[in-house]
């Protein structure tokens, strides 16, 4: 399958709800349309750090997207590229669209001068995780959250 990464245009709403709406429900996260509402305007608003990726089929049908953005390395004293989501559509995953989409991260990342390209994903997403450990180094990292 031919696949091409590409920033979303405003026409991908549709296509892109359909798979934010996918990966909210993968990782069991009560999402509502206005929440998306919101992350899409983020991917249009350069006051806004978060920007988007959408990857897209031979026939120009969008089968995955990824959000990314810069952070701070304080320790390091560097930049780095977080990858905040990542999601393609289950019948045409093994299809290379993952791969894409974090190579064009990887990209953009070094263009830019990043240190690093770091996320987090669930212990039990097994599948992602082989292609993960194949690309990256696993990090001792334990992770916490507080919530407010």
């Amino acid at each position: 399958m031919s696949v091409t990464v590409r920033v979303p245009r405003e026409e991908d709403r549709a296509a892109w709800d359909r798979l934010y709406e996918g990966y909210a429900a993968f990782y069991k996260v009560a999402q509502t349309p206005q929440m998306r509402d919101t992350v899409w305007s983020w991917l249009f608003d350069p006051a806004k750090q978060t920007e988007g990726l959408v990857a897209e089929d031979g026939d120009g049908r969008l089968i995955g997207l990824a959000h990314f953005r810069p952070f701070a390395r304080p320790l390091t004293a560097t930049t780095g590229g977080f990858l905040d989501d990542l999601f393609v559509a289950p019948e045409t995953r093994g299809s290379g669209a993952a791969d894409a989409l974090i190579d064009a991260v990887k990209a953009e990342g070094a263009k830019r001068g990043w240190s690093v390209i770091r996320w987090i994903t669930g212990e039990d997403n097994y599948r992602a995780r082989r292609m993960y450990d194949r690309i990256a180094e696993r990090t001792k990292w334990v992770t916490y959250d507080i919530k407010l």
